[in-house]
């Protein structure tokens, strides 16, 4: 066992104050990752901060109309939060189609973003892995990678992000609020990912010692009109081939506004800005959908295995664009098929 000290700060400025400067130390809320990956090696921190009892659980009206998610809001309670379930219920769905009901009652908002990619070869320390040691090559282009991106890669990374949450959030346009110690700031979700690039170490644009605080969703949450959709190799407990968030505004039969998520398909997220502008203020039909879908999956590329995933993925797209414009959500559990 690798040795490390264990702090228990009781607020939010001593946190930060033993968090900064420190490279070696790692926040833990829930644990649900970071753990795991103490478990095999992969991450070895000399100091674990836990900042499990710091006052980040609410849930309450931002301003704006939104609603402000606290980091430490388990994912159990938000899914079956009533503001969540009657205002935002694309995050309820996504919630519900990830993990085990034991794991979201630990897992936390803010932890959900920082998960890291649950490639095969990042976890197999006897591997290269340029995400796990900077340099040392990407296993996975050459190798086994039938759950890897095909969108946003580059010739050094082509893990995807495993987080069920963090497409809805992204279709939603969330902002996360953090403070470091420099002060407080928010990202928008959009920035708060990033692409692998040369860096695929880096995982989001947070700077060092900062924390997740956090989740503002905006006013608009699409209650009448989503789905989540999540394709996997089995029906629990497992990750995502390929998964989308689908929310529309519909005036009649116009889409007066789209929005549009992929997940496990890339490293981050993956929102598609340019197939939402081709179906605002079209109506809604097959063929448009299709259209959307062929957006959406431009500039994909497979890597031998997971070559499927981008006929997938259409097919995907035009199912979850098809579910919200009925108004007919993908049913998550057992609570929601009833």
């Amino acid at each position: 066992m690798v040795p490390f000290t264990y702090a228990r700060p009781a607020t939010l400025s001593e946190a930060l104050r033993l968090g900064t400067g420190n490279p070696a130390a790692r926040y833990i809320a829930g644990g649900t990752n970071l753990v795991d990956l103490m478990k095999v090696d992969v991450e070895r921190p000399a100091q674990l901060i836990d900042i499990s009892r710091l006052p980040l659980r609410s849930v309450e009206p931002s301003a704006g109309g939104g609603l402000r998610i606290g980091a430490l809001v388990a994912n159990s309670d938000l899914a079956y939060h009533p503001e969540i379930e009657r205002r935002y219920p694309l995050v309820a769905s996504a919630i519900l189609a990830g993990a085990s009901q034991q794991l979201r009652n630990m897992a936390s908002t803010g932890g959900n973003l920082l998960q890291r990619t649950r490639c095969a070869y990042f976890y197999d320390t006897a591997t290269p892995c340029n995400k796990r040691e900077p340099g040392t090559g990407c296993s996975a282009i050459g190798g086994l990678n039938r759950g890897h991106a095909v969108l946003g890669t580059s010739e050094s990374c082509i893990a995807t992000h495993p987080s069920d949450l963090c497409v809805a959030l992204a279709a939603l346009a969330a902002t996360v609020q953090v403070v470091g110690p420099t002060g407080e700031r928010s990202i928008a979700f959009a920035d708060f990912h990033r692409l692998p690039g040369e860096t695929p170490e880096r995982d989001t644009n947070l700077s060092a010692g900062e924390i997740v605080t956090a989740v503002t969703l905006p006013a608009e949450g699409f209650a009448a009109h989503h789905t989540y959709i999540k394709i996997r190799d089995r029906l629990s407990y497992a990750f995502a081939l390929v998964s989308v968030a689908a929310a529309l505004r519909m005036e009649g039969d116009t889409i007066a506004e789209a929005r549009l998520a992929l997940g496990g398909v890339a490293h981050r997220p993956w929102r598609v800005p340019e197939a939402e502008r081709a179906l605002k203020g079209k109506t809604a039909t097959p063929q448009l959908f299709a259209q959307a879908a062929d957006i959406a999956l431009q500039g994909a590329r497979g890597h031998g295995h997971n070559d499927f995933k981008i006929a997938l993925a259409r097919r995907a797209v035009v199912r979850a664009l098809t579910q919200a414009e009925r108004g007919t959500p993908q049913p998550q559990s057992l609570k929601k098929i009833l």
